[in-house]
């Protein structure tokens, strides 16, 4: 599985005013609809329930927020820079600023587990991590994501 394979270049955004986790989850749920069709607030719904399980936000400004649908086929994936970090209830309580947002079909247990491995490790890559922030232009955030899984798997 390749980056490349869940993410498509317009699930990628950079979001300027976002105030709140839950204001996030809409963006998220309106660039869900967008690009790939689930409704949004079913997808604002699956993510709000998910986080009450425990918060996404892995540490070192990164969240990675996720859940299953009912009605997505496949994994999909969301990236959004945030413009001003966001209090996101983080493992380490620093802001976040790089969301990659995942959905997946209700009956897709290791493929999602395995969608969410490689997005963490993506984003565990300081390198990675420093060009996404040093960049606002979303082709370029495309790039730099899909480019980076393809240097790590080799």
């Amino acid at each position: 599985m390749q980056l490349a394979d869940i993410l498509q270049q317009g699930a990628v955004k950079v979001v300027g005013g976002c105030t709140s986790k839950k204001r996030l989850f809409h963006d998220l749920g309106a660039l869900a609809e967008q690009t790939y069709g689930p409704k949004a607030g079913d997808v604002v719904n699956a993510l709000i329930e998910r986080e009450a399980l425990g918060p996404t936000g892995v540490g070192h400004g990164i969240a990675l927020p996720h859940a299953r649908l009912p009605d997505v086929d496949r994994i999909q994936g969301l990236f959004l820079r945030l413009e001003k970090p966001l209090h996101f209830d983080s493992v380490d309580r620093q802001p976040v600023d790089l969301v990659f947002a995942l959905l997946a079909p209700e009956q897709a247990g290791v493929e999602h587990l395995r969608a969410l491995a490689l997005v963490s490790r993506t984003m565990r890559l300081p390198d990675v991590c420093a060009k996404l922030r040093a960049n606002t232009d979303p082709g370029k955030l495309y790039a730099i994501l899909t480019e980076a899984q393809s240097i790590q798997a080799a």
